[in-house]
């Protein structure tokens, strides 16, 4: 499984990369049979027009055969981010199993 992790205005520490890795190599067990093309992880602090508190924005693209899932989260921990793309496309893989009977 090839994952591209790539950040923007953000330090990506190996806990951050090793733990988006995780998160999007976990997805595969909801994929069954199906076999992705690509998974692309951007993770992103996007505070700049905040007064308070970092903003962290994680999006992941999920390359699939008969089509492209994109999910994008805004949270105030990048490890909520995470999770929260996570779930969701967890459920949106569930749909394109029911819409591509695979």
């Amino acid at each position: 499984m090839n994952i591209q992790i790539k950040s923007e205005n953000l330090k990506l520490t190996n806990e951050i990369k090793e733990y988006a890795g995780q998160k999007a190599q976990a997805l595969t067990k909801y994929l069954g049979n199906t076999q992705f093309l690509e998974v692309k992880v951007k993770l992103a602090l996007v505070t700049n027009h905040h007064q308070k508190g970092d903003i962290y924005e994680c999006k992941i693209q999920l390359v699939l055969p008969k089509e492209t899932l994109i999910v994008m989260k805004v949270e105030k921990d990048i490890f909520k981010a995470i999770d929260k793309v996570r779930g969701h496309l967890e459920r949106s893989i569930e749909k394109y199993k029911e819409t591509h009977n695979t």
